[in-house]
């Protein structure tokens, strides 16, 4: 198979080079005329209507070179199966886009093959469509040989009889289809679409007869944190990029390196280093209108400006903020541990207390064992949540991310009632089995709705009490939970509060709103609205039993603590 790696990928964007690998393609003929085609195709919309030589970088016709020299001339079998294009928005994605399909068709020698062009919204598609139209009615030539049909937006070859659809996605449609090319414009989007998954899916089983067939991903980042389809691409497209698997799609990423995004200077945010990402600077975009809209974004607040940046400069957002967001947000990403697991978590603490936050069937359920940590005293945490699948129907919004979230290891999916439960009394039994849970107030739940969680604790085989003298206490709620709310935030701005850098905590974090009550703050699910917020509640409880700063049980006079 065709190593299609770029390891040197920083490197080359630095030196302003291309990010296709240096390939020895099996048709370089076919390569060359697929330029010669894109470079003589017009720009409508722009002075002067250039020509895609000149208003085109060599980065993208290197694109284009790849794609098509990668046909093999005797099998007729493409090597390059997938192309997925991160660029910021204003890089000539749209419209490069378009007439790289409009040249598949130009090229494609099948008859009457079926090609498609597919946005996430009218206008992305409309856009796309201008472009290819206006390109064929500035060429006389194309005039002759493309007949367009304006209102279905289609262009059909009078000769093979091939047509180009230009369309909004809709899974219904692109189910079954079965296409020779196909092009995914924006695909971020469609990464919060419940049935775009399988709709894709179907779509790249649709190509498998025709050897020849290619799909074209070009996207920009994602305003939210990555989810569903296009967190599968791009996790791919990361992966082949840096030789960790193989494949037959060709990764071409246009964003920082992740040091650079975490860094706590922020090096993305220097005008510098953003020729590294806009591959198309000087050309369809200005530096200077790049740093006019960031420091208007940035007068608007944090929150408007990582929208601003995931969109202009690929920089992939970890963590909502909103303007109304908790305080304790801020600091959340830098409190992370990356592989902090509960066991990890009792080994190294000297106590631990529990949090149990949970709703109905369309809710879920979330669990928090927060641990201090010998000799530090600092909280270590770790969360879980559970789910009935029935919320995938219920919250369909929010279903790519779940199940992100469950193939994480982070959710899980329970099929009955009464599943989760059972399963949060196990992680609470292995903590006092530990000998780390205090003898009373270890396990913290809401007061509301917590039925089923006691009658499983309360029960002769899990052997817990509730009451004063007893280690369940239920948790009061609303206004009366600020003290553990602010105690959360000072824990995490001085770095005394370490998490396992979930991705389902950072999207329960980035959901919390607040809301004042005189000197008071809040932070209730109603306020939050469909988002789910249920493990942070968890460790909200968690943190109220923490405070009152216990110790565990003690076994004889002198005792040591173990984990299971």
């Amino acid at each position: 198979m065709l190593d299609l790696s770029c390891r040197d990928w920083v490197e080359r964007q630095r030196a302003g080079l291309s990010l296709v690998p240096d390939l020895v393609l099996p048709n370089s003929v076919e390569g060359d005329r697929a330029v010669g085609i894109f470079n003589k195709l017009r720009l409508f919309d722009v002075p002067g209507t250039p020509t895609m030589a000149e208003a085109a970088g060599d980065w993208f016709r290197r694109i284009v070179w790849a794609l098509f020299a990668s046909l093999d001339p005797v099998t007729k079998a493409r090597l390059i199966r997938e192309l997925f294009l991160l660029v910021p928005k204003k890089n000539n994605k749209t419209t490069g886009g378009a007439l790289l399909m409009l040249t598949a068709l130009l090229m494609n020698e099948r008859p009457r093959a079926p090609f498609l062009l597919t946005g996430p919204v009218h206008k992305t598609a409309d856009d796309a469509f201008a472009a290819a139209e206006g390109a064929i009615t500035l060429d006389n030539v194309l005039h002759k040989k493309l007949h367009v049909r304006d209102h279905l937006k289609t262009i059909i070859h009078r000769e093979t009889g091939a047509k180009l659809e230009i369309m909004t996605f809709d899974p219904d449609i692109v189910t079954g289809k079965k296409v020779v090319g196909a092009l995914i414009d924006e695909e971020h989007i469609l990464g919060k679409m419940p049935r775009a998954k399988k709709a894709m899916v179907q779509l790249r089983g649709g190509m498998m007869p025709f050897p020849e067939a290619f799909l074209a991903i070009i996207t920009t980042q994602s305003d939210e944190a990555p989810a569903g389809v296009f967190k599968e691409d791009l996790t791919k497209a990361r992966e082949i990029r840096d030789g960790k698997r193989s494949g037959q799609m060709l990764p071409v990423l246009y964003e920082f390196p992740g040091d650079m995004q975490r860094s706590e200077e922020k090096l993305w945010r220097d005008p510098a280093n953003w020729p590294m990402v806009t591959p198309n600077l000087g050309r369809s975009i200005a530096l200077d209108t790049l740093v006019q809209a960031f420091n208007d974004e940035e007068a608007n607040g944090e929150a408007a400006l990582r929208t601003w940046a995931s969109q202009h400069l690929n920089v992939e957002i970890g963590l909502a903020l909103m303007t109304d967001r908790w305080a304790g947000a801020d600091f959340w990403e830098a409190a992370g541990e990356p592989g902090l697991t509960l066991e990890a978590l009792l080994e190294r603490s000297e106590v631990c207390v529990v949090g149990i936050d949970g709703g109905g069937l369309d809710d879920l359920l979330g669990l928090c064992v927060m641990g201090r940590e010998r000799g530090t005293r600092r909280w270590l945490t770790w969360h879980h949540a559970w789910a009935h699948k029935i919320v995938l129907e219920r919250r369909k919004e929010i279903a790519p991310r779940l199940l992100d979230f469950e193939a994480a290891g982070e959710l899980s999916l329970v099929e009955k009632p009464g599943m989760d439960v059972k399963e949060v009394a196990d992680v609470v039994c292995q903590v006092r089995d530990a000998g780390l849970l205090p003898e009373k107030h270890g396990i913290g739940v809401d007061g509301a709705g917590i039925g089923d969680i006691v009658d499983e604790l309360t029960a002769p085989e899990r052997g817990f009490a509730v009451g004063a003298d007893g280690q369940i206490v239920a948790i009061s709620q609303g206004w009366r939970l600020n003290g553990a709310i602010k105690t959360t935030e000072r824990k995490l701005a001085g770095g005394d509060m370490v998490h396992g850098s979930l991705l389902l905590m950072n999207f329960c974090v980035g959901n919390a709103k607040i809301e004042d009550k005189g000197n008071a703050v809040s932070i209730t699910k109603q306020v939050s609205g469909k988002a789910k917020i249920d493990p942070l509640m968890a460790t909200f409880d968690a943190a109220y039993l923490m405070a009152l700063n216990p110790a565990a049980m003690v076994i004889g006079e002198d005792y040591e603590l173990t984990t299971t």
